[in-house]
């Protein structure tokens, strides 16, 4: 028989002590959601909701934090920094936890070491066209294929989900597109709605209102089935099987912490997406509620990073 020192016990029990009365007593202080991007975006809106609603379970003070730059790297190396004990959150879209990872060189964070928290929310993304453009999304890839590399594409902001989606539809298509940067969407949808570029992919959320208003023309939707906001705008995947782009928002927290008490945050914030305020706040921002478990929301995390991963390498997409 093998004999354990007591000493070992004693110190195991403490630890394990420690851990529970650290749980017990979470949050101890102010819990910071740090969100990646200026505020007023999308991943911010989110934010702010979920905290709020995070506060009033807690009965605790809960922020988000802007700290923009970088595709969203400074803010993902702040919380990669930041001690895991459950007070500093990351919540983003793909980038920091799935994409880039394969965009950047010298990331300052390992996207592989994160503690996945919550897969919360997804945003179907479309295709809209300059309002000019009288055809329909098969004609549209009729054109660019009769014409490569004369069918521009906004694309706000390299390596982002608009860029991605566009060099997808490329690769299954067998289309040549002319990739026009932007400075974030605003100047590039300004020049969807002007005329000056033919096509581009935003989110369900920002081209709903656009479209209704008749300043773009939505051509086709990038979830896997049709809109029912829509339900005359095609799915890509009618006309190439499997396309799928959809933007989507996870919580995560820094390597380290304790999964017991990554498994209590998961709990608190999926009761938190299954109040009927919070369903009818993020119907209104057009986002799905998922308020996914720890395990669904690593598997997902995975699968989206081996989507894009291949689309990234394939295309030979690097941002400097």
């Amino acid at each position: 028989m093998q004999w354990i020192k007591p000493g070992i016990v004693a110190v195991t029990l403490c630890l394990a002590g420690a851990q529970t009365q650290a749980q017990d007593s979470y949050p101890s202080r102010v819990v910071r959601i740090v969100v990646p991007f200026p505020p007023g975006s999308g991943t911010d809106l989110l934010s702010r909701l979920l905290s709020d609603q995070l506060a009033r379970k807690w009965n605790a003070s809960v922020i988000t934090e802007n700290v923009p730059g970088a595709s969203g790297n400074l803010g993902a190396a702040d919380v990669f920094r930041a001690a895991p004990d459950g007070h500093t959150l990351l919540l983003c879209p793909p980038g920091p936890i799935a994409t880039n990872k394969f965009l950047f060189k010298d990331l300052a964070y390992d996207s592989a070491r994160w503690v996945p928290i919550s897969w919360l929310t997804t945003v179907p993304y479309v295709l809209i066209a300059r309002t000019s453009f009288t055809g329909n999304f098969q004609a549209l890839m009729a054109e660019a294929k009769a014409n490569p590399s004369k069918v521009t594409a906004a694309m706000p902001g390299p390596g982002g989900t608009a860029h991605l989606s566009a060099a997808y539809l490329e690769s299954m298509a067998g289309i040549k597109l002319v990739h026009v940067p932007y400075r974030g969407l605003g100047p590039a949808i300004n020049d969807i709605i002007a005329g000056h570029v033919d096509m581009m992919f935003d989110t369900f959320t920002t081209s709903l209102p656009q479209h209704q208003a008749g300043r773009v023309k939505m051509v086709a939707v990038a979830s896997p089935q049709r809109q029912a906001a829509v339900p005359d705008v095609p799915a890509i995947a009618e006309f190439y099987p499997g396309y799928r782009s959809i933007t989507w928002f996870g919580i995560v927290a820094p390597p380290g912490t304790p999964e017991a008490l990554a498994e209590r945050i998961n709990r608190d914030v999926a009761d938190v997406f299954r109040r009927p305020e919070m369903r009818s706040r993020l119907d209104e921002m057009k986002m799905e509620p998922i308020g996914s478990t720890r395990a669904e929301a690593a598997r997902f995390f995975a699968e989206e990073a081996a989507l894009w991963g291949k689309v990234i390498q394939d295309a030979k997409i690097t941002v400097q």
